[in-house]
């Protein structure tokens, strides 16, 4: 098992603020799964307007965590740095479900299992937890698509 902190995870995803949604990669054992953390803090941007009064991280976001944790596990699973010419690219989600609301002050902690690859496809089961306590889960795939960069 290995841990990755910001300027490692920075060397495999392209994110930057505000959408790096990882802190920091806890366990790792490619080919298999992973753990990471999201420290949420009153100041992320989104809390603003989601919702003033009662500031709720959107679903969706947690749902982009987790897929950032997936690429993670990808690249390190692949055991080939990403190619710059390639992004990699959240292409499906199945069985989203959320169970409790995430605010500030919370420690998101991803978990990630890899399922299968097949043609490039990357499928994952993937669950986040408040304090023990899931608070969302998905099965996502993901892909390595080249692009055009002009």
């Amino acid at each position: 098992m290995s841990e990755m902190d910001i300027p490692q995870i920075q060397a495999l995803l392209p994110h930057r603020y505000p959408f790096l949604l990882l802190d920091r990669v806890v366990a790792l054992e490619p080919g298999r799964q992973l753990q990471a953390l999201k420290n949420v803090t009153i100041n992320e941007p989104f809390f603003q307007g989601h919702f003033p009064g009662r500031p709720v991280m959107p679903g969706v976001l947690i749902l982009e965590a987790m897929a950032q944790a997936t690429g993670i596990l990808a690249y390190r699973s692949a055991a080939t740095p990403p190619d710059p010419a390639e992004l990699y690219y959240l292409v499906g989600i199945d069985r989203a479900r959320f169970k409790k609301p995430v605010g500030p002050g919370d420690q998101l902690q991803i978990h990630v299992e890899l399922v299968r690859t097949l043609k490039q496809i990357w499928r994952f089961e993937t669950r986040a937890e408040v304090a023990g306590v899931r608070v969302a889960e998905a099965a996502i795939m993901c892909a390595a698509r080249r692009y055009d960069r002009d």
